[in-house]
């Protein structure tokens, strides 16, 4: 289990960990362990936040916000996200988006959802109010990733090979159990808001599979990033207004 999880933390993150030699069921299975991991992301996004917070004005702690997550991460599920929006925007024939989504170079459909994706995560963090923001930074990344092990575990792959293709073959009903496990009491710490974006990102995250699926055959580890990018964006939007009219503590 150790093995996984380092494979995990290594996987998500930039922490190399892991120096052994590539095992394929112990990478296969690490999504296991990606809401963990992602309360690690969200713990060290909580720490800059107030570290800075009361360094600089509240734009630049925001920026400071994207540019942490986008370094922690090493931009891996940013570079998903570019690749599935030259695909699936694309207008090509299924072949043809898988094909797109394979090559090195990033589009103009990349270049500005990303620039969109960005935008939004700014202004989401500069404007929602600390004693929310608080709550959210430790579980947003924790429950993103969640989704993340929802479409591995749920929805074929769309390729005939790849390293994607080894979480979904190893990575099944006990591995999703054992993750939604980690991200229910991972969202409890965030009270009612955070339980509610949970159930959210439930919707969302079949929502979104269901449609890359349709248009590709299946997913693949561009869409795994996508996935995730997206609804880390769409959590904190919810947020906002959900921040307002429900407790952030359970009693």
């Amino acid at each position: 289990m150790l093995k996984i999880l380092a494979m995990s933390l290594q996987f998500l993150t930039r922490f190399y960990v892991y120096r052994g030699d590539f095992d394929e069921r112990a990478y296969g299975r690490a999504p296991v362990f990606f809401p963990l991991v992602g309360l690690f992301l969200g713990v060290a996004w909580t720490v800059l936040y107030l570290a800075l917070t009361h360094l600089f004005p509240q734009p630049v702690t925001a920026a400071f916000l994207v540019l942490g997550m986008a370094t922690l991460s090493g931009g891996l599920h940013l570079d998903g996200f570019m690749d599935t929006m030259d695909g699936i925007f694309s207008g090509r024939s299924r072949e043809k988006m898988l094909e797109i989504m394979r090559d090195s170079r990033v589009g103009a459909f990349g270049v500005l959802g990303l620039v969109c994706l960005l935008l939004l995560k700014f202004a989401l963090l500069l404007s929602l109010p600390r004693e929310a923001l608080l709550r959210l930074l430790p579980i947003v990344p924790a429950i993103s990733r969640w989704g993340m092990v929802y479409a591995i575990a749920r929805f074929p792959y769309a390729r005939a090979q790849g390293l994607g293709l080894f979480q979904v073959q190893y990575t099944g009903s006990r591995e999703l159990a054992a993750a939604s496990f980690q991200v229910l009491l991972i969202a409890l710490t965030g009270g009612w808001l955070g339980l509610s974006l949970l159930f959210a990102s439930l919707v969302l995250v079949h929502g979104l599979a269901r449609y890359f699926t349709s248009r590709l055959g299946g997913l693949t580890g561009d869409t795994y990033g996508a996935i995730n990018e997206i609804t880390e964006v769409f959590l904190l939007l919810a947020a906002y207004p959900l921040s307002k009219c429900l407790p952030l503590t359970l009693l």
